[in-house]
């Protein structure tokens, strides 16, 4: 398998833990994979991306223009600012509820709306509420691995999600586990 996703949104919201289950999982199924995070201001509010490339033509971890067949975005406006890297057949599973990254300045009235609106005029995507897909579990925290959910859903992310579910088993803490688990299985829901 070769497969290049990128994962982006904003300091905080799990980006990063995302990206190491999608790579872990990867390897459990005997792929190789490369991966690096671009953390803007290193805080809570900077822009975060990462990059996870599976397969053995993978020689640099970061994807180039153009060569994403996955954009998992957490947030709408990064992923329109992420958007260069995805392939003209790729796709795009965002997050349409809006946090406003450090890198829009003080723009004010943003809302997401007319970031959603352009991705959906220039790509394939699935387009996913946090608040309501989380609501459930009391908190947007459990988005990272519902969207994961949502991937598998897809066929997008070329994982089985049963080792993806052994990977989030491995990962995720105790006390957290059984909603990270049922925030996964509705993503999945979604997905499909």
């Amino acid at each position: 398998m070769k497969k290049d996703i990128m994962i982006c949104g904003v300091g905080g919201q799990g980006t990063v833990l995302a990206s190491r289950i999608i790579a872990a999982s990867a390897m459990d199924e005997g792929n190789a994979a490369h991966s690096a995070e671009t953390i803007g201001m290193a805080q809570r509010g900077g822009p975060v991306t990462s990059h996870v490339r599976i397969g053995d033509g993978a020689f640099s971890p970061l994807i180039p223009l153009g060569g994403a067949d996955l954009l998992i975005a957490f947030e709408p406006s990064e992923a329109v600012r992420n958007l260069r890297y995805l392939k003209k057949d790729g796709f795009v599973i965002v997050n349409s509820v809006p946090v406003k990254p450090t890198s829009l300045g003080s723009s004010e009235g943003y809302d997401g709306k007319a970031e959603i609106e352009f991705l959906k005029s220039k790509c394939s995507c699935l387009v996913v509420d946090s608040d309501e897909l989380c609501a459930p579990f009391g908190s947007s925290k459990f988005f990272n691995v519902a969207v994961l959910g949502a991937a598998a859903g897809t066929g997008r992310l070329g994982l089985s999600a049963d080792t993806v579910r052994r990977e989030i088993i491995k990962t995720v803490p105790e006390r957290f586990l059984e909603k990270n688990l049922a925030a996964f299985e509705a993503g999945m829901k979604i997905g499909e």
